[in-house]
């Protein structure tokens, strides 16, 4: 498995996007090699950091077969980068990922913590008001990853995957939970025992409480 892009992008203005007209969705594949500390690439903008950025989101994961579906799909070509993807990887479907599951790029080590959400900044990337529904029923919605270690990366760094040793919980069944409101106290449980991202944690736990732990 190889590096096919690296992506960053500038803060730009967008429309029917989030209420601040700005976004940093346009990624365009770079050249050069790029820093990956533990906040993300280095020189790419983060505008939305109530939902978007931090530690556990460091890095946006997107892949080649998933382009190449949305591709067929939409009957016509994408690129890396289209997604707001920071890094774009050849032979992997992102949806078959576990929550844990690590990524040896170059010189990087990045870790699995959740599912990309869809919200209005991609419909309005896509310009279509309809692609939120499209993305969630595509379930092909790329991995966010924190940064276990920091490094360069460039376009044909090799990647490796590496298996999460623990509990499986599937990227998958992260992004279906998160419509689901009828989710059991086992479901809960599973859930916490992966090193998901600490915000969808958070949540989860909230609702273990009430359900009396």
């Amino acid at each position: 498995m190889q590096l096919i892009s690296v992506n960053i992008g500038q803060k730009q203005p967008i429309q029917n996007g989030k209420s601040s007209g700005k976004t940093g969705i346009y990624k365009l594949p770079q050249i050069e090699s790029v820093l990956i500390a533990p906040l993300g690439l280095q020189g790419d903008a983060i505008v939305d950091k109530k939902h978007h950025g931090g530690l556990d989101q460091a890095v946006y994961v997107y892949t080649m077969p998933d382009y190449a579906w949305w591709s067929a799909h939409l009957e016509r070509p994408l690129g890396p980068g289209t997604f707001g993807d920071n890094l774009t990887l050849s032979d992997l479907e992102s949806a078959t990922l576990n929550v844990g599951d690590r990524l040896r790029v170059g010189e990087v080590l990045l870790e699995v913590t959740s599912p990309r959400i869809p919200c209005v900044t991609i419909a309005a990337r896509m310009e279509d008001p309809q692609f939120v529904k499209k993305f969630r029923a595509a379930e092909r919605p790329g991995v966010y990853c924190r940064v276990i270690e920091t490094g360069a990366v460039k376009v044909n760094d090799p990647v490796e995957l590496i298996p999460h040793p623990g509990a499986h919980v599937g990227i998958i069944e992260l992004f279906r939970a998160f419509y689901q409101k009828d989710l059991s106290a086992d479901d809960l449980r599973r859930f916490l025992a992966v090193p998901m991202h600490t915000k969808e944690r958070s949540v989860y736990e909230a609702r273990l409480a009430e359900m009396g732990g």
